[in-house]
């Protein structure tokens, strides 16, 4: 009698869709792991080929940063790192088949690559962070840029570089045009944006722009609904910028709320009107539209995936979610984390062991997060913020130097935490001589 052979278990099916910041960070790390334990498989999928880690994009558009040199390719990290890339935007998703389809893709030129195809999961991981919101106001979305990709920043940056040599142009016939650039929203990302401008049009004379000073006529103004700059850090972080910002000539508007736009003009609650040339938007963040009740999951006003304490989905336990996309508790506050870069890779480290521990059987235990503090970048002048926590045992206040290099080393630790530290240290030194030898803004 012929003995009967038992089929093996097939692997259980990681799929994590989003591969910013958190999401590669946890495809990485759990590809990692997976060379040593073959129970699972992961994948990742993203609509794009490449990685750029967020909160860069503002030296994009500023012209300070060469992005090909800080991209990274999802199908070459997965390669080094143990993982599945699937190139494609998720369109639908089967909760009870345990499918999703990704979209068809096409190159620039029309021609089709990839096909519509589907992807079984037994875990879905929803990272897919979070948009621009223009809470409705009319006519944000067609005017302002917005910094959600490095598509974004490349496209308004090469509108920068336009304005200035029309400007210059102009200077040429006997004109003196100034280049008016508003930034609405103060938070971080505006506050940074801001002050990298500063440091790029302070440059852009030097590359031939004769007639047009851009230290001088390019007019930067930060405009802020709340009444101070930086909102959620402490006041003194907030005023200590807002004299930094001064000295770079950036004129600070508070208490200014934009209730519309036309392609020249911004109106504010107060009566204002400001003239333009260039808008940039950065005052608030959503999760993506789509994902408003994607497949009868449960999302809040702002479009985020609500989640238990252990990052599940309320609605469906084979799905997880984290990072900007996600409405995830926290207790010590009595309110839902914001949308911070050390909230999504705290959770994705996280979620490394929680989802080995769910292939286990075992408890996935609850996520808590530990506030570091703040840091904001004003360039190659300064930098400001404050620590907090578990980091120093209470609350100190840095700026200068020490900030900077603060600042910084956050970039170092994502990059170490999806390549390691030998490649880090190279690429540093790469980096380092690159700049040295390269224009210090991008002229195209």
């Amino acid at each position: 009698m012929a003995n009967s052979a038992t089929a093996p278990t097939p692997p259980h099916r990681i799929v994590v869709v989003g591969g910013g910041a958190g999401g590669l960070e946890l495809a990485t790390r759990l590809g990692e792991h997976r060379r040593r334990d073959r129970s699972y498989t992961v994948t990742l999928v993203d609509r794009n080929e490449t990685h750029m880690w967020k909160p860069l994009l503002h030296e994009v558009a500023a012209g300070s940063l060469d992005i090909h040199a800080h991209q990274i390719d999802y199908m070459a990290q997965g390669h080094w790192h143990g993982f599945a890339f699937r190139h494609g935007a998720l369109e639908t998703l089967d909760r009870t088949r345990r499918v999703l389809t990704i979209g068809a893709v096409v190159d620039p030129d029309g021609v089709a690559l990839l096909p519509r195809r589907e992807v079984g999961y037994d875990t879905l991981v929803l990272a897919v962070g979070g948009v621009t919101n223009d809470f409705g106001i009319t006519g944000v979305r067609a005017h302002a840029a917005m910094l959600d990709s490095a598509h974004d920043a490349e496209r308004f940056h090469r509108r920068l570089i336009a304005a200035c040599v029309r400007a210059n142009a102009a200077g040429e016939s006997g004109a003196r045009p100034d280049v008016h650039v508003v930034i609405v929203g103060a938070g971080a990302t505006g506050v940074e944006l801001a002050a990298q401008l500063r440091a790029t049009t302070g440059v852009l004379a030097s590359y031939g722009l004769v007639a047009f000073d851009p230290a001088q006529q390019v007019k930067i103004t930060l405009l802020e609904a709340a009444d101070r700059i930086l909102p959620p850090l402490p006041p003194r972080v907030s005023a200590a910028t807002a004299e930094l910002l001064a000295k770079l000539d950036i004129r600070v508007r508070v208490g200014e709320r934009v209730i519309e736009m036309t392609d020249d003009t911004i109106r504010t609650a107060g009566g204002d009107a400001l003239r333009y040339d260039l808008a940039v938007w950065t005052a608030g963040v959503k999760a993506p539209d789509w994902l408003a009740g994607f497949a009868g999951l449960a999302t809040n006003r702002a479009n985020q995936v609500i989640v238990d304490a252990s990052l599940q989905s309320t609605t469906d336990d084979a799905i997880f979610a984290f990072g900007d996309c996600a409405e995830c508790p926290w207790p010590d506050k009595g309110r839902s984390l914001p949308p911070l870069a050390q909230a999504a890779h705290q959770q994705a480290s996280f979620l490394v062991g929680a989802l080995r521990r769910r292939l286990a059987g075992k408890p996935l235990g609850q996520f808590r997060y530990h506030n570091y503090g703040s840091l904001v970048s004003l360039g190659d002048w300064s930098a400001v913020g404050n620590l907090m926590g578990g980091l120093i045992g209470g609350n100190l206040f840095v700026e200068g130097l020490v900030a900077r290099v603060m600042y910084v080393s956050n970039y170092t630790l994502h990059l170490a935490a999806l390549h390691g530290w030998p490649r880090v240290a190279l690429g540093s030194v790469g980096r380092f001589l690159r700049e040295r030898t390269e224009p210090k803004v991008k002229l195209h």
